[in-house]
């Protein structure tokens, strides 16, 4: 959500980062329905105002048994009372307008954020590792499914396409994967596990921007809940209409839970294997900040990404997304390409976002200042530490063997009971 102050400061800047998004000019219409919704509460004030003090004056009246400037009164009183309700409805009307306006904007890019309109002019940050050479490299479905533990026809009969069936030591390989992740940001990077519900309310998918805008790409079910697109969503809003300390922040959590996506908007992509499932595992970091840390912070959340491929010596890039490919909450965003072989390329396995104070405001999360200012809205920022689905994907291509079996990682041995090896 933006704040309504900094757009009637700033219309020009304001829309300077809309246009970078590749959107029209909006300043001037939402100051324009602002104005209305002043006018509407000033009206509405008034009169209010006025009943009570016609009412005043009819005790007065009646008090000098003045009756016929009594009656006056009372009529006067009993034509704002027709008034005040249809004054009511136009203030929540226009309330209503302007909120369901700045609900649907996207977060204004961050002064460092490259412009450009998609991901062509995203901008190369650094690499790690080298590509390995792997003669004639399969692709992870057709390792998974001539091992016999990935089935995506069983999957398909149980739920639809975008759902696999894992088996056997590959299924053990996902939740190694996971635990890994967990125990590494736990561990060594300062986050705090939580296991948080993954059936959530319209509220909690408002505060980080799912709803409204992103309604199609969601789950419903029944009784008003939404399945989590991400652990994003119960993890930031824990600190939904609260207060904190500023010894409190920075706040870290992380969370290892299933995700579900509908995916409405990527029809025809990646239909084959692993890559764009409408259920998946993901390790999701999430950090709330003051304004003051958000930059630094995000800086340490990508280097706590990148650790987990790093101890999996899987080679990989980082992006500096552009205006036109970046998320809705975000000002800037770092994305993660691990290499796939079967591919011959980069593909996205996290994003890390800073958000500023946009899915603060929507969920009126602020701290109080050490220093005993005014409270302020704090900064969130999230990233995937990492994809799980996607690690796997990572894992198997560049760990694949020539007779078709899979060598697991050195760091991931502890956790699958000391196996090195899967298939062939």
């Amino acid at each position: 959500m933006h704040d309504i102050r900094f757009i009637r400061e700033t219309p020009e800047l304001f829309d300077k980062g809309l246009a970078s998004r590749g959107l029209e000019p909006l300043a001037q219409s939402i100051i324009s329905l602002d104005d209305r919704r002043k006018t509407a509460i000033t009206t509405l004030q008034n009169s209010l105002e006025k009943r009570n003090s016609l009412s005043k004056e009819i005790g007065q009246a009646k008090a000098a048994k003045d009756e016929a400037r009594a009656q006056q009164l009372m009529a006067d009183v009993a034509k704002l009372k027709e008034v005040i309700p249809q004054l009511e409805a136009e203030e929540r009307q226009i309330q209503q307008e302007l909120d369901e306006l700045l609900s649907a904007i996207p977060n204004t890019p961050g002064a460092d954020t490259p412009v450009g309109k998609d991901e062509a002019d995203n901008v190369e940050r650094h690499y790690f590792g080298t590509p390995r050479e792997i003669d004639d490299p399969k692709q992870h479905f057709e390792l998974g499914e001539a091992m016999g533990l990935m089935d995506f026809e069983a999957a398909a009969k149980l739920s639809g396409s975008r759902f696999v069936v894992l088996r056997g030591q590959l299924a053990r390989l996902e939740r190694a994967l996971g635990q890994f992740m967990l125990d590494l940001h736990t561990t060594e990077h300062g986050y705090t596990e939580v296991n948080p519900p993954i059936l959530v309310r319209d509220e909690a998918m408002y505060g980080t921007a799912q709803l409204p805008k992103f309604r199609d790409d969601q789950f419903a079910v029944s009784n008003g809940l939404w399945l989590v697109p991400t652990a994003e969503v119960p993890l930031t809003n824990l600190v939904r209409e609260s207060l904190l300390s500023e010894e409190e922040l920075p706040l870290r959590v992380t969370a290892l839970t299933p995700c579900f996506r509908a995916e409405a908007g990527a029809a025809g992509r990646d239909t084959r294997g692993m890559l764009r499932q409408h259920q998946f595992m993901k390790c999701e970091l999430v950090s709330i900040t003051t304004p003051e840390q958000s930059a630094e912070e995000h800086e340490r959340m990508l280097s706590c990404a990148e650790a987990v491929l790093k101890k999996l010596d899987i080679p990989y890039r980082v992006m500096t997304l552009c205006t036109g490919d970046m998320g809705f909450a975000s000002m800037k965003t770092y994305d993660i390409e691990a290499w796939v072989p079967g591919q011959k390329t980069y593909r996205e396995i996290s994003s890390c976002s800073v958000c500023g104070d946009f899915q603060a405001r929507r969920m009126n999360a602020r701290y109080r200042p050490s220093e005993g200012k005014n409270p302020r809205f704090v900064h969130t920022l999230n990233g995937s530490g990492i994809a799980v689905g996607r690690a796997l994907i990572a894992v198997m291509e560049n760990y694949q063997n020539s007779d078709g079996s899979v060598t697991i990682p050195t760091a991931l041995v502890p956790y699958m009971g000391g196996l090195t090896k899967i298939g062939g």
